[in-house]
């Protein structure tokens, strides 16, 4: 028995809006709990960063290559998969005692997670068709996505609060069990009868590129960056990207057409994605250990001092877009990410301040209002410069950009909190240099202030965890100069790129 149209719509637009849900939740609500994780199964600091750099680097290398299978086999039928699929590896993560197999794990989930990304667009497009339902539908998977964004780091954090970490995963169990039946009665099935066949040498090729070069950035510290096995780490990562670009331009239909670089809408709102990724999506990974053990605020607490940095992000972007259509996209992006910049210079100066909190709050909340500004904005302006029939790539283009730049940055910002953490150390009294300094460094960045004494003890005579609370403090200040400094960088070239493109379009209209 069919289902009457509105009645399968609603459930349609109800599995697509849930599994938005899940993805928003499941990047925002695992940051709160690492410290938990690395006290639990005694994983080390740079296993916390694959915890999280796993699940990016492989929605990053199968994005698009979902995407074309999902024309070929059909979007419900893929769908359907990720869904499950995603369930299974929740359920792994949350029963598993292994850091080793959690990591796995998710990027496994991650996996999944891309399934479900690419199709939930089509299935919105294909399955309303009408201009006003279509809105309508988007808005509600727009705002439902960044509900999850939002409000992951206090579910994450009153979840640790008042159960148990597991259910930070196991949540999602039951939430794919709903989403999966929701998908089975109101989603219709589509094809794409123009779909090629996959681009396996460029997954391959980039697959290689961004995973030696995050490895690159995690085990140099460990292995000496100008090591000969820290050296054919990176070498692998040129020859992958070198690979990577000669596969896409041999390839009769690219993952990335590299001649839309050309396009300066294209290319500025690119390096606005990117721009937010350097910044602002990574910090939010290491951001509750500083509430926690830098400014001793419990797991809800934490939470509710992280909806600074992330409420913002589901009120700006309507606003975001009247500017755009004022202003031109070439302002808009680079003004948000000059905004983001200023929200690290404000919480750079709260950390040093005898009140953090009076500006490190603030400097949250402006954070998160110049990623309203930029997010949408970069998004649509790549989307909108090309033309209809190369959307699909282009929005590719983008999320593989911001899943690369945030892999990266997620290990880079780890090595700048580790070092910052390291200089401190080296400058207080009784603490020798040696191997230890960094064991302990990075069991202070993990938030583990209970493992120091023991650590220091054995390797640097007796250290106060005041001491290593100022050494935590420290590093952070080390990644907020980072953070500000990167993004304004992106914030210049954006603007750079960009502006040509408005003086010529300014001369056209003369």
């Amino acid at each position: 028995m069919t289902l009457p149209p509105t009645r399968q719509g609603t459930f349609a637009l109800a599995a697509v809006c849930l599994s938005a849900l899940m993805l928003g939740l499941e990047i925002s609500s695992v940051p709160p709990i690492l410290s938990t994780i690395e006290r639990v199964m005694g994983a080390s600091f740079r296993q916390l960063q694959w915890v999280m750099a796993a699940y990016t680097i492989a929605m990053t290398t199968i994005l698009m290559a979902v995407g074309t299978l999902a024309d070929r086999y059909g979007r419900k039928r893929v769908f359907t998969a990720g869904i499950a699929a995603f369930g299974v590896t929740s359920l792994v993560c949350g029963l598993t005692a292994s850091a080793a197999v959690l990591i796995a794990a998710r990027f496994l989930q991650g996996m999944s997670a891309a399934m479900m990304l690419i199709c939930q667009i089509a299935i919105l497009s294909t399955q309303f068709r009408d201009g006003r339902e279509r809105g309508r539908a988007f808005a509600w998977w727009g705002i439902v996505f960044g509900a999850g964004l939002g409000f992951g780091p206090i579910v994450g954090g009153a979840i640790l609060a008042w159960a148990r970490w597991e259910w930070v995963f196991l949540v999602h169990v039951a939430l794919a069990a709903v989403t999966w039946l929701l998908s089975q009665a109101g989603v219709q099935e589509s094809r794409d009868p123009q779909a090629t066949r996959l681009d396996i040498a460029g997954i391959l090729t980039l697959s290689l590129a961004v995973f030696c070069l995050v490895l690159y950035v995690t085990q140099g510290p460990v292995l000496g960056f100008g090591s000969p096995a820290a050296l054919g780490i990176i070498g692998l990562s040129v020859l992958g990207l070198a690979g990577f670009i000669v596969a896409e331009r041999v390839s009769p239909r690219p993952m990335i057409d590299f001649s839309v670089f050309r396009v300066r809408n294209f290319s500025g709102a690119l390096l606005g994605s990117m721009g937010q990724n350097f910044s602002f999506w990574p910090f939010i990974i290491y951001l509750p250990v500083y509430f926690h053990a830098g400014l001793g605020y419990d797991s809800v607490q934490t939470g509710l001092a992280l909806l600074a940095y992330t409420l913002p992000t589901l009120f700006i972007p309507p606003l975001a877009e009247r500017l755009a259509l004022r202003w031109q996209p070439g302002a808009v992006i680079p003004l948000g990410l000059c905004t983001i910049g200023l929200g690290f210079v404000l919480m750079r100066i709260g950390s040093a301040s005898a009140q953090p909190g009076w500006l490190m709050l603030p400097g949250c909340v402006l954070a998160g209002i110049g990623l309203g500004l930029t997010n949408t904005v970069a998004t649509n302006t790549i989307t909108a410069s090309v033309a209809a029939q190369r959307a699909g790539m282009a929005s590719g283009a983008d999320t593989s950009a911001r899943m690369i730049s945030l892999a990266f940055n997620i290990a880079v910002m780890g090595f700048v909190l580790v070092e910052g953490i390291m200089a401190h150390l080296r400058g207080a009294p009784g603490v020798a240099p040696g191997p230890g300094l960094r064991l302990l460094a990075e069991k202070i960045a993990a938030g583990d202030m209970a493992a120091v004494a023991a650590v220091a003890a054995v390797a640097h005579g007796a250290q106060s965890e005041a001491a290593a609370q100022a050494a935590l403090v420290a590093g952070f200040g080390a990644v907020m100069v980072y953070g500000a400094a990167s993004v304004f960088v992106l914030a210049g070239a954006s603007w750079l790129v960009f502006s040509p493109g408005k003086a010529a379009r300014r001369g056209q209209a003369a």
